[in-house]
């Protein structure tokens, strides 16, 4: 999809494939995929409906141990806001959740609903002082089975496509896991959302772009039966 988009040229993907295999550039993944339903119970129809959130820890290299703190859309998977924290406090989830509520703009305008939270059990998600928090905020919150972190698996694959697909283990500087975040919201293709980026879908161009590449695809597709039709004229 990135050379559709890119060249403007469509190639299928056996034709990549087959020519990828041939030069020996195939190579067996390097992660294991975090295998979750195909649908849930509450699907998320819209973006901002429903939040994920979770904490998960890194290193920023010359520094310390940090815990990071993501709200992840669950509906587009656009990271919409995340933390470096040192701790994984009530108020760290609380910061997370004020930077998404700001960058969405859910803080500023009249909804009908404000985005639900889905996350696990950890002491901080069950704190009194984060359900305060959510009440005042007029947000609700579920909690996922625990031992089951199929719940929240699109937080989850986040999680392992950062730390083991592209092996972002160590950081040097916060900048880099910026650099990554937005690798991630803005170039990344993922295929269950119809090989778009997450900003695609939480932008509203998610619908639009396979039209245009439809279009793109189209334009070879006809010069080659051109071609094929005057050579066994």
């Amino acid at each position: 999809m990135t050379f559709t988009d890119q060249q403007r040229y469509f190639v299928s993907e056996p034709t990549v494939y087959s020519t990828l295999k041939a030069l020996d550039l195939i190579t067996s993944p390097a992660f294991i995929a975090l295998k979750v339903p195909n649908v849930f119970k509450h699907k998320a129809t819209a973006i901002n409906q429903l939040w994920q959130t979770d904490f998960t820890y890194l290193k920023v290299l010359g520094r310390a141990w940090f815990y990071l703190s993501t709200i992840l859309g669950d509906y587009s998977r656009y990271i919409i806001s995340w933390k470096l924290c040192t701790n994984m406090r009530a108020q760290d989830v609380t910061d997370t959740l004020a930077l998404a509520l700001q960058a969405s703009g859910c803080d500023q305008v009249h909804v009908l609903h404000k985005p639900r939270l889905l996350s696990d059990n950890g002491s901080s998600y069950v704190s009194g002082d984060l359900a305060e928090w959510l009440q005042d905020k007029g947000m609700k919150h579920s909690r996922g089975a625990p031992y089951h972190p199929q719940t929240q698996g699109k937080i989850e694959r986040w999680r392992q496509t950062r730390k083991n697909r592209i092996l972002l283990e160590n950081y040097f500087l916060p900048s880099d896991l910026e650099a990554f975040v937005d690798h991630y919201n803005l170039q990344r293709y993922h295929e269950s959302l119809n090989n778009v980026t997450p900003s695609d879908v939480y932008f509203g161009r998610d619908k639009a772009i396979p039209e245009q590449r439809e279009r793109i695809k189209r334009k070879p597709i006809e010069t080659r039966r051109l071609l094929n039709r005057k050579s066994t004229a």
